[in-house]
């Protein structure tokens, strides 16, 4: 889907998959029109800086005076066409501002488990480039009209996103980034000189860097600081606008996300992968990867996933901490 909906704008030659070898052959079996040149395996996982600097160097040399658009195979856009053009002003952007841009979702609640931006000054088209818009409130948010980023925050609480939305000029970071090649790696050597240096010498090993399985190449990523390009780059960067859209997104970043794209029962539980017995209960979330028959009994709100070897039992209030509960298993183990 990732793919299909950038499709009309960029042939498949131009567009590049960014994954690892566990996932490789299942992405070449579901998009054969992709080169397979174009599928960029990590050999370790080494968070976004990494992933992404690692991705600029290889299509740089290919592609060495394009813009790069970083898009994520996990998001659903209901509006496919605003998304497009939503694209299409942040790579303007970039180009005529040698900046990094991003995509800033409207907030349609007061969500905790996102990343928010706070929207500075806008710019306005002038002849093909952008410029700051004088007397303009700088809190003044507008669909597709690029602003500079004020600032990056955090995920907040509860009632720091509520504030966040009822002050009309924050919006969900979407991870999505749009640059031209030479203005990241030039953020790259003068704001993270350390992974500029081990990219420096990825480039270096020529066709080895495309094989995965080199001792020098895993050796180098081994070298790579685990830190995403928001904290590396994107918060420090001179030059980072957002381009605010609304185009239906969805990051599917928890379970709680699968309300919004799966079908309700009759008691507005969300059901996957088995049948379910209830009784007083409403508004779950039940998944089952075996197929086990789950029976409610007095039960609201809850998210109960059951694996082969496993049984999660949460409040949906509680899905962002998932993962701290599996490091701390992990650890007591």
């Amino acid at each position: 889907m990732a793919v299909d909906r950038v499709l009309p704008m960029i042939p498949a030659d131009r567009i590049f998959i960014a994954t690892n070898s566990i996932q490789a052959s299942a992405v070449m079996e579901k998009l054969p029109d992709i080169p397979k040149e174009n599928i960029i395996l990590e050999p370790l996982f080494k968070d976004t800086a990494a992933a992404i600097g690692f991705a600029a160097v290889i299509v740089s040399e290919i592609y060495p005076d394009s813009v790069m658009v970083v898009l994520a195979s996990d998001h659903l856009i209901k509006d496919e066409e605003s998304f497009r053009d939503s694209i299409r002003t942040a790579v303007n952007t970039a180009e005529s501002e040698k900046a990094i841009v991003t995509l800033g979702i409207r907030p349609s609640y007061p969500e905790t488990g996102f990343g928010y931006l706070k929207v500075g000054v806008p710019l306005k088209k002038v002849k093909g480039c952008t410029t700051m818009q004088e007397g303009v409130d700088k809190h003044f948010v507008t669909i597709g009209q690029p602003a500079v980023v004020e600032a990056f925050c955090e995920k907040p609480k509860l009632e720091v996103a509520q504030q966040y939305l009822n002050s009309g000029n924050y919006l969900w970071n979407s991870g999505m980034f749009i640059f031209k090649l030479a203005v990241m790696m030039d953020a790259f050597k003068r704001l993270m000189p350390q992974h500029y240096k081990i990219l420096k010498e990825i480039k270096a090993l020529g066709i080895e860097k495309r094989n995965e399985k080199n001792k020098t190449l895993k050796a180098l990523f081994e070298k790579f600081t685990k830190i995403s390009i928001d904290f590396g780059i994107m918060e420090r960067f001179e030059k980072t606008y957002v381009v605010p859209v609304d185009f239906g997104w969805n990051d599917v970043g928890s379970y709680t996300a699968l309300e919004e794209l799966l079908p309700h029962n009759e008691n507005n539980t969300v059901v996957q992968g088995t049948e379910i017995a209830e009784l007083n209960s409403k508004e779950n979330i039940i998944i089952s990867t075996t197929g086990k028959k789950v029976s409610l009994l007095g039960i609201e709100g809850l998210v109960v996933v059951e694996t082969a070897d496993n049984i999660l039992i949460c409040n949906k209030s509680e899905v962002q901490n998932i993962k701290q509960l599996i490091t701390n298993s992990k650890s007591n183990l």
